[in-house]
């Protein structure tokens, strides 16, 4: 018994005010949702965990619906033929804000909502089909609805842990979810006595228990009425939130462990992508007979950044690029920040929108694990031997591109080493690129830096322009076996992928600034005996005392900037050390470092400044005698890039445009 898949349109309108797009001409945009019913017996979809206690309908399939957005050509024929699907990050659509370096917008449907043009010049269909099954509605998210779990509808219960840590003084209610925009699993009990909920300054520290009485499962709930005591507030008792009535210190770990109850079927995430995009390939009708929008696709590609590109490693891991019929689904996937993570998707009480571990935050967490690396290895702790690609006639092509920040906090080198830390050869099909220094979310219209709750500025170094060169590379590969340049990574055998003891012998001694203790360390976990059927019964799991993955960082210059990898043109020609990780400020966890977030250093600007401040690093003005000579710089940075195939002819001016006066005001220049 095959899927089905109906897809119903709601709104269909012209895209960017019917603006001409080059050859692929004006486009149109189609709004609407994918109705899926799924055969909880068959083999396509036999992993998805609790899919059997998933409820039926009379003809025993599995329903469960998600929110669908496609950007097309007017006049499909005018088009490339093309479908990039955009994972759309905690449902929130990232893909023209990349690609296009247009303004962020959930809601796409303006001429400067489209950017640069990029992807619609290229003749795109651009998809995003939700994926993501425990998010809110709010703020234009996209959203799956799937089904709660049941023992023949008796609740399943289990236990689960939520971490919280807040910036700021005065926050007393979080959702247990830890994410407003995410579904909160319900507390079986109220009784705080029958939970845990704990604090530690640094995540190592013992956890320093909060007394059941100085914590309620409960919201505060206030309005604009006013009594003789001020603004009305209440504690109202809730299933779904916890409530601290002294408020949550910043910068402190709390940690909640309870029993919840009613999971959903998180792993249709997989599910819904798969069938969406093969019909959107495949299919001249949907299952109600209804015409397929796109019909006459050629070749689909995907792309997910951070926790989705952690989510499309897991998708080929998992064996989703085979449709129902066995056809290959993505021809390309483009995972980016993702690191070594996979999805802690598939798992009863998962806990999707959470971020993988970083040093300071969510550290514990089942999104790390093995395989780490596309290619085959054996895991040196375990001895299970495994690979993310291992179904060669529907692996994809793959083109792996990270930042300085996921060797520091995203176990970024195992994803070509072994887990001891040997250089792993890679598949043929596999191009993996380190972006050198620059950090795990780039914005590409970011107007200045700032420092926020971290020691140093955030970093600012521009990237989209080579996300438009990958792609380009990734269909040239998919459509006439025209292979991109070969893997740009730190590597043990050429010494540019170091321990920490040789990072630091490296790294400048640059007056005020602190450096990391060591990169976000991974100890082998244990969540209990049936993790691998995804049931998690230990929280906090354990951690196996002495087993640890190796993870190494890439070399620097003299300056601190990374010597491997691809460097954007800001990178090779520098303004100031560009690091992949930044630092917590007094009060916010000092010293540990912070999520995602790199840090711009500037270099001094003159030599007395320098010879005054004793810093090691040449200043801008013993490096570039003028502005003209740093644009020349930039330039010539940017011409190396196109000749190489890793940058667009077209972004060259672009480049060049932004370096005019000392591209300020993103670099702190005082000449």
């Amino acid at each position: 018994m095959t899927n089905k898949v109906e897809l119903k349109i709601v709104e269909r309108g012209t895209f960017a005010g019917g603006h001409e797009f080059g050859a692929a001409g004006p486009y149109e945009r189609l709004l609407g949702r994918a109705y899926y019913a799924v055969d909880p017996k068959a083999a396509p979809q036999a992993g998805v965990v609790d899919l059997d206690k998933a409820p039926i309908n009379a003809d025993g399939r599995v329903e469960f619906a998600a929110d669908v957005c496609i950007l097309k050509p007017l006049d499909r024929s005018r088009g490339s033929h093309r479908l990039f699907f955009g994972y759309g990050n905690r449902g929130n659509k990232r893909e023209l804000q990349f690609f296009n370096d247009a303004p962020a917008s959930n809601d796409p449907i303006t001429l400067a909502h489209a950017g640069n043009g990029f992807l619609m010049r290229r003749g795109y269909s651009v998809v995003w089909g939700a994926w993501q099954g425990d998010l809110l509605p709010g703020d234009g998210r996209m959203l799956l609805d799937v089904p709660v779990a049941t023992n023949a509808g008796a609740p399943i219960t289990g236990v689960v842990r939520t971490e919280f840590i807040v910036n700021r003084r005065g926050v007393t209610t979080q959702p247990l979810s830890g994410q407003t925009s995410t579904r909160s699993y319900p507390t079986v009990s109220l009784d705080t006595r029958e939970a845990t909920l704990t604090k530690r300054r640094y995540p190592e520290d013992e956890r320093v228990p909060v007394a059941p009485e100085d914590w309620a499962f409960a919201r505060v709930e206030s309005g604009e009425g006013l009594d003789a005591q001020g603004v009305q507030r209440a504690i109202v008792t809730s299933d779904i939130h916890i409530y601290l009535a002294a408020g949550f210190e910043p910068g402190w770990i709390y940690e909640l462990v309870y029993t919840a109850r009613d999971p959903l079927v998180l792993g249709l995430g997989h599910v819904a992508v798969r069938d969406l995009v093969s019909f959107l390939r495949y299919e001249a009708l949907d299952s109600a007979g209804k015409p397929n929008p796109l019909e006459g696709i050629e070749k689909a590609y995907a792309w997910g950044r951070s926790q989705t590109g952690r989510c499309l490693r897991d998708f080929v891991y998992r064996g989703f690029n085979a449709d129902t019929r066995g056809r290959k689904v993505f021809d390309g996937i483009m995972p980016h920040v993702s690191g070594g993570g996979l999805m802690w998707m598939n798992h009863r009480f998962a806990n999707v929108v959470s971020p993988a571990g970083q040093q300071y935050e969510d550290h514990l967490t089942p999104a790390d694990r093995f395989p780490f690396s596309y290619a085959k290895s054996t895991d040196h702790l375990t001895g299970q031997t495994d690979a993310i690609l291992k179904r060669p006639a529907t692996d994809p092509l793959v083109i792996h591109t990270q930042s300085s920040t996921e060797y520091w906090q995203r176990r970024g080198s195992l994803v070509h080493t072994d887990t001891a830390g040997n250089d792993l050869p890679q598949p043929e099909g596999v191009r993996i690129y380190l972006w050198s220094s620059s950090q795990h979310f780039a914005d590409p219209n970011l107007r200045e830096p700032a420092r926020g709750i971290c020691q140093n500025y955030c970093n600012v170094v521009r990237t989209s322009m080579l996300f438009r060169a990958i792609l380009d590379a990734m269909d040239r590969w998919a459509t006439e076996g025209v292979a991109p340049p070969l893997s740009r990574i730190p590597q043990r055998s050429d010494g540019t992928l170091l321990t920490m003891a040789e990072w630091r012998r490296q790294f400048p001694a640059i007056p005020g600034v602190a450096t990391p203790r060591e990169p976000n360390s991974l100890p082998l976990l244990d969540f209990g005996g049936q993790f691998a059927q995804g049931l998690i019964s230990k929280e906090p799991p354990e951690v196996v005392s002495g087993k640890h993955y190796t993870l190494l960082v890439p070399s620097v210059d003299a300056d601190g900037n990374e010597v491997p990898g691809v460097q954007a043109p800001m990178v090779a020609a520098p303004l100031g050390t560009y690091t992949g990780w930044n630092l917590r400020a007094r009060g916010f966890g000092h010293g540990a470092m912070f999520e995602f977030t790199g840090s711009y250093i500037p270099f001094p600007d003159s030599a007395e400044e320098r010879r005054v401040t004793g810093d090691p690093r040449r200043s801008i003005l013993e490096r570039y005698a003028s502005r003209a000579d740093y644009v020349a710089a930039i330039r010539a940075a940017a011409r190396n890039l196109v000749k190489e195939g890793l940058m667009l002819e077209e972004d060259l001016e672009h480049a060049v445009a932004a370096a005019h006066d000392w591209d300020r005001p993103l670099h702190d220049v005082r000449l």
